[in-house]
């Protein structure tokens, strides 16, 4: 079967929208036909050839009305702001605009005059915000990517709440040209896709600088973990307040990367929860203020209407911020970001949950302010203080998803995606027996690829062992008939050096992550080979073993059971 065409992408798009049952996502959608007709003069070898994008409603795409989730605000961009022209240049076709919590205001999808955007999973809860219809479009299949935006965590938390991936750049990396601010210094154009690799690949292609956003920037990427990243979590203390089961998803959730050879360190991340407070609760609100309270105030007959009431409160509230105030919450802030910076001294990467729970609409509308202040407990501090940070997908909490989110210093983009990937892809077991056993000669190429010793094993008892004329020394593992002459249990049973049958032989099991296994058994010298190896238990993983005619004139020293007692008795 041939690979979709762009024109069966949209088509397939729209016939999504038409079977979701979710108009609240769009607040303007653009016809089939003229999207179709794009569709067709898109260049195939372009590397986001084809697919469909939705954009979230305060990133101006040239023709449709930007409306920042205010019909009063309304305006027609004659250009599209630079993240959008670049994904179309790539070759992306954009469906529509998605709806938001107005001016980008609120982490619940609920704030807006065209409807709360519902939670794909559950229509009963909250899609998270401010990027609502945007994360939901790409969850229930309709877009393939989305652009949002994210100042207090609008690009993380929906991404978390509906299963998906949630890309927040360092700041200025993509500009903001074309984009109604929410605090200006602090926002940053946002990514989602269902897929890790295409969410990182749509971030990359929209990244660059502009000449209209004098905050836009480039800057040097960290380089990628090592073998053996070290990665903090919050400690007990900080991780308080978690929805029921969300504190042991969690914890399996930092169990998985720790597998793919990452060191899992506590930490006190105190300072971090304290600066995220000041995101709301500081005077950096005035930046909120300064972009939309004029009109605002201007259009306060509509508070109630056009004008979402909590919204409206939270953006007047700035204009009582002083000058002083700023100076003071600066300082307060750079306190905070220096003692953070020390907590983290060392690691690669900060892991928390995206967010602390999941509301319903029932519970949000209760309590709009208290909910919504619950949601960005891991996210409020990122853009004051400068870092990167990328939302995945960590399993379900009674059938709802879960998040984990990954945060490091700015322009660690890239390694924190490395990380992530190993995340998603946690790792592939080997079973070994000789040079790469612990303390061996080899055993360092197990670790600088990122392997952890999973524990000691031993072979059902159908193999032999036989030590090969190598430098350094090793042995080669073959596998014999089950039911050879004299075959052993995989306890005690030794048929000899001349039977036909095996026992039981001792090694380890080690993990490594996806990327080094690759590249570990890609270097495997002749006769050696991986190959499947049944374990005592009953499991079969990957392990190294020989080519049969490497071991026709090798001595078999099955008898002593592993490696390490053969080399004792010498």
């Amino acid at each position: 079967m041939s690979a979709m065409t762009p024109a069966d992408r949209v088509e397939a798009a729209y016939d999504r929208i038409g079977s979701a049952g979710r108009p609240e996502i769009w607040i303007h959608l653009r016809p089939r036909h003229e999207v179709l007709a794009e569709a067709a003069r898109i260049d195939p070898e372009l590397p986001l050839a084809g697919l469909v994008a939705a954009v979230k409603d305060n990133i101006d795409v040239a023709g449709l009305p930007t409306t920042a989730g205010a019909p009063s605000y309304s305006y027609l961009p004659e250009a599209d702001a630079p993240a959008v022209a670049r994904l179309r240049a790539a070759g992306a076709v954009v469906l529509g605009k998605t709806n938001l919590d107005q001016f980008a205001t609120g982490l619940v999808g609920t704030r807006s005059p065209y409807g709360a955007v519902r939670n794909s999973w559950d229509p009963a809860r909250i899609s998270g915000g401010s990027s609502a219809g945007s994360a939901v479009a790409v969850a229930l299949g309709i877009a393939d990517i989305a652009l949002g935006t994210d100042t207090a965590g609008s690009g993380r938390v929906p991404a978390a709440l509906n299963g998906i991936v949630g890309v927040k750049p360092t700041k200025g990396l993509v500009p903001v040209t074309g984009v109604v601010p929410a605090c200006y210094t602090l926002d940053c154009v946002t990514v989602f896709a269902r897929d890790l690799r295409l969410a990182r690949t749509a971030a990359e292609i929209v990244e660059g600088p502009d000449r209209a956003d004098p905050l836009s920037r480039t800057g040097t990427q960290l380089p990628p973990p090592a073998a053996r990243p070290r990665v903090a979590v919050p400690n007990e203390a900080n991780l308080e307040g978690m929805a029921d089961g969300w504190r042991e998803a969690f914890d399996a959730a930092a169990a998985r990367l720790a597998g793919t050879g990452a060191e899992i360190v506590e930490a006190d991340v105190t300072p971090l929860l304290e600066a995220a407070q000041l995101l709301y609760g500081g005077a950096f609100v005035a930046e909120r203020y300064a972009a939309v309270g004029g009109h605002i105030e201007k259009h306060h007959d509509l508070i109630g209407t056009d004008l979402d009431p909590t919204v409206a409160a939270i953006v007047l509230a700035g204009r009582e911020k002083t000058a002083a105030d700023w100076a003071a919450d600066t300082a307060r802030l750079a306190a905070l970001g220096a003692a953070a910076r020390a907590a983290l001294d060392g690691c690669a990467a900060l892991l928390t949950p995206t967010t602390t729970w999941h509301p319903t609409l029932d519970e949000v509308a209760a309590d709009p302010v208290g909910a919504n202040a619950r949601m960005g407990r891991f996210t409020n501090f990122a853009n004051l203080l400068d870092y990167a940070s990328l939302a995945v997908p960590a399993g379900f909490v009674d059938g709802l998803p879960f998040g984990v989110m990954l945060t490091g210093p700015a322009f660690s983009d890239r390694a924190l995606a490395a990380l992530a990937e190993r995340f998603a892809n946690p790792g592939l077991d080997l079973f070994v027996v000789g040079a790469h056993l612990t303390g061996q000669p080899l055993n360092a190429q197990l670790v600088q690829a990122g392997g952890t010793l999973v524990g000691p094993a031993r072979t059902a008892g159908n193999y032999r062992l036989h030590a090969l004329a190598t430098e350094p020394p090793k042995p080669g593992l073959v596998r014999v008939a089950e039911n050879g002459p004299g075959a052993g249990t995989g306890t005690h049973g030794d048929t000899g050096a001349d039977g036909g049958g095996g026992r039981g032989i001792e090694g380890e099991v080690w993990r490594l992550p996806a990327a080094g296994f690759g590249a570990l058994t890609a270097a495997v010298p002749a006769p050696m080979a991986i190959g499947t190896v049944e374990l005592a238990d009953g499991r079969q993983t990957s392990g190294f073993l020989v080519e049969p005619y490497a071991v026709e004139d090798a001595p078999d020293i099955t008898r002593f059971g592993g490696w390490r007692a053969y080399l004792t008795s010498l």
